[in-house]
């Protein structure tokens, strides 16, 4: 499945407006049949651009079998996410990074209790235009001198002895996505530790976009952008200390590609789980999120995972087990440690 959109431009936030079609055979469905059919209203989502995908995929799906509810999808970040989300507009927010505390004290405070569902793992896509002939990898240290605060560096030869004298033109997420809080983590040492004089964007596609039509260009986001335009721009190996290693499914899910790998995250405000196109919604996601999550080109959880999460809803527990910790290093065993 590729990742379309028909978007509106609404207050500065990109929403998807998905098609309703037939049921599509084999679909399958916590709202199939009558019910699904029965079902009316409407379900809201925003959050993070690298869950967006999922999320739209989901939607889809979701509605080409339960056509009478409304799934709408928007990306307005991680951090933009969890602010709607915390004041209670939307019912699900996607996130690339787990809730803070300080995000969790304004769900607190507005009395919205959440529901967090790991729902894949993605591995953070160092990119470069395909014309740099120069380099196929480079080092955490590399990388770490080209974003952390202050850096002077403007030109691929400064970055390793043997590169070529060729601007180097920076492009990445904006500081309200969690994958600008996940890649300051992983990569130069702390929350919010980036130089700010690059492109900055919440739309992946025009991340995308920049560094497809910059020969000298570096940025970084989901591998689900990187896999659905492989013939726009190229990856670059991430030498974590074991040598040089290749974004994929397999080293995602092996943990051997380090330490570009994380969880993604569904929260969904306990509250929504009242309405029944919510609930419904959500059931559908953890019964079809391992066929599409691989189709959009995450990495999906094993199915015992995505059982514990029906087990968590079902139970409504509420609250975070990942808050106040770094995603940096989790596996998916990690992940179903604590969904038990």
């Amino acid at each position: 499945m590729s990742i379309w959109r028909s978007v509106v431009v609404a207050g500065g936030i990109v929403v998807a407006a998905i098609g309703c079609g037939g049921p599509k055979e084999g679909a399958g469905s916590a709202a199939d049949g009558s019910a699904g059919q029965e079902l009316k209203g409407a379900v809201n989502v925003d959050g993070s651009s690298t869950v967006f995908p999922i999320s739209q995929a989901l939607a889809e799906e979701f509605m080409n079998v339960t056509p009478g509810v409304n799934v709408t999808v928007a990306e307005s970040g991680t951090g933009g996410g969890f602010k709607k989300f915390g004041r209670g507009e939307i019912d699900i927010t996607g996130a690339s990074r787990p809730i803070e505390p300080s995000e969790d004290e304004v769900c607190k405070k507005n009395g919205v209790e959440y529901i967090e569902l790991p729902i894949a793992f993605d591995g953070l896509t160092v990119v470069v235009n395909p014309k740099n002939n120069w380099a196929d990898s480079l080092t955490v240290a590399e990388l770490k001198r080209i974003w952390e605060p202050g850096s002077k560096i403007d030109n691929w030869s400064q970055v390793r002895a043997g590169f070529p004298d060729k601007p180097l033109k920076l492009y990445g997420p904006g500081t309200d996505s969690g994958t600008f809080d996940y890649f300051c983590e992983a990569i130069t040492g702390g929350k919010g530790k980036s130089r700010s004089d690059y492109t900055a964007s919440e739309d992946d596609n025009v991340l995308v976009q920049g560094v497809a039509g910059d020969e000298g260009a570096l940025g970084y986001f989901g591998i689900a952008y990187y896999e659905e335009n492989k013939d726009k721009i190229r990856a670059l190996k991430i030498d974590g200390g074991d040598g040089p290693v290749e974004p994929s499914p397999e080293t995602v899910r092996s943990g051997l590609y380090k330490p570009l790998s994380r969880p993604l995250f569904l929260y969904v405000n306990a509250k929504s789980l009242e309405k029944p196109q919510v609930k419904a919604f959500v059931d559908f996601c953890l019964d079809h999120a391992e066929k599409l999550v691989s189709q959009v080109g995450y990495v999906p959880l094993p199915a015992e995972a995505y059982g514990a999460g029906k087990k968590i809803v079902a139970e409504k527990r509420t609250g975070s087990r990942f808050m106040g910790e770094t995603a940096k290093g989790l596996k998916i065993e990690d992940i179903l440690a604590k969904e038990k």
